[in-house]
């Protein structure tokens, strides 16, 4: 970390990478005639790091110095150059040559150089590949050569706003499974065309990248058009559902729907995200470009966002309608859900009532039961009382038995009566207390 001269501060630990960060992709300084060539793979964190390894083995196969992890630029190899980028998706080399203005422009390219063998080792998916030839000599863009370079494809043809230089490319794969591109410098300063092959390049690679969220566009939206059909019907049937277990299984159909479509969103929110990140640096190249139309023919920039601006909008429109079909669902799922807890309340209120008239006729019953105990345990307590006062004298006493059998019924019954009220009633209160 660079330290103040002069003063005993303290420096934010990523102060110097402030710094640095804006130097990473340094533009290169690209004399003509000139032969490029890039890469692109798409790879994962794993990947981009076997990729530095492979690159550094490399270095060390033509006896120079790997670079840092956190280095860019372009590293000589003698005969050519080569930068390696790592970015967030996916990793580049540019091999750049100086060339003779008489060699045949896609002729013996770079990638020869690397060789198969290494090439073949590099992990990733090749997403980009093209080469760029740059060249003065106009005999190399007439109608006859552009038709041999660009193999009988039509070519989109423009021109620098300051009209010192004009590309050539037909957007196509040719018969070596690469793009093409072709740059007639008249007069561009190096520092400047490295700037405009630098832009070329990042403004083609991006295009790819962001297409590819097309395909998954594609086709996740069908099955987006079937659920939105399958929604319309759901809805629609809500008013007639007659049953607790009717509004169950249409709620569960509804999860079902919630959780393929949050898995679909799931897979396309970052390749959607990316693809529109992308798109916002292609304007960004374009502009920064400033073409101007040749005669007829169509500009690069016209001729890709023929293409590119509606691919992108539909994955903008499928993006929208999962959004919009979520919130349905979400809604379609609360409304299905108050109705069940409606249907569920009614339930037990009913079976509340079914409860209190079950619990009035018990208590009844058992007020029933209760005084048929209170007449039973009467009954044999008189009759104990009769074969009490059966072992008395009472005659001598001169009372008579019948008399006291007759007082001694209602005494009995009152106390009975009493005592078994008197037992209800702490039954009752002890499991309150």
């Amino acid at each position: 970390m660079q330290q103040f001269t002069h003063m005993n501060c303290k420096s934010h630990p990523l102060r110097t990478n402030l710094y640095d960060e804006l130097h990473v992709r340094p533009f290169p300084v690209v004399t003509t005639p000139q032969q490029i060539s890039h890469l692109a793979f798409r790879a994962q964190k794993q990947e981009h790091d076997k990729a530095f390894e492979l690159l550094c083995d490399l270095c060390r196969h033509y006896d120079i110095r790997p670079p840092n992890p956190s280095e860019s630029g372009f590293l000589d190899f003698g005969d050519f150059s080569l930068q390696w980028e790592s970015h967030v998706e996916f990793y580049s080399i540019t091999l750049m040559r100086p060339c003779g203005s008489e060699a045949e422009l896609f002729e013996n390219t770079l990638i020869q150089r690397l060789g198969a063998d290494w090439l073949s080792k590099q992990p990733g998916e090749v997403v980009a590949a093209f080469h760029l030839a740059i060249t003065d000599d106009k005999s190399f863009v007439d109608d006859d050569a552009l038709d041999r370079h660009f193999e009988g494809h039509p070519v989109s043809i423009s021109v620098t706003a300051q009209g010192s230089a004009t590309f050539y490319t037909a957007f196509r794969l040719h018969n070596d499974g690469f793009g093409r591109f072709i740059i007639c410098n008249q007069g561009m300063p190096e520092e400047q065309m490295g700037r405009l092959s630098r832009r070329l390049i990042e403004m083609e690679t991006y295009r790819l990248f962001a297409m590819l969220a097309l395909p998954l566009a594609k086709q996740i939206a069908p099955q987006l058009v079937e659920m939105d059909q399958q929604m319309a019907h759901i809805l629609a049937g809500l008013s007639e559902l007659n049953s607790v277990e009717e509004e169950r299984e249409l709620l569960l159909k509804l999860s079902q729907h919630a959780s393929r479509l949050e898995t679909w969103r799931a897979e396309t929110n970052r390749r959607f995200s990316g693809a529109k990140a992308y798109h916002e640096m292609i304007k960004d190249r374009l502009e920064r470009i400033a073409e101007n139309k040749v005669a007829c023919n169509s500009t690069l920039g016209e001729f890709m966002c023929r293409r590119l601006d509606p691919a992108l909008r539909t994955c903008t429109s499928v993006h929208s309608m999962m959004e919009d079909l979520s919130k349905r669902i979400e809604r379609a799922s609360d409304l299905l859900r108050t109705r069940i807890n409606l249907s569920l309340q009614e339930q037990n209120r009913a079976l509340l009532e079914s409860m209190n008239s079950r619990s009035r006729l018990q208590f009844r019953l058992q007020e029933t039961v209760e005084g048929l105990s209170v007449v039973a345990i009467s009954y044999y307590l008189i009759g104990l009382i009769k074969y009490l006062l059966g072992g008395l004298p009472l005659t001598q006493w001169g009372v008579s038995k019948s008399v006291l059998l007759a007082v001694s019924i209602p005494l009995v019954f009152g106390g009975i009566l009493l005592l078994t009220r008197r037992i209800k009633y702490r039954l009752i209160k002890e499991p309150a207390s």
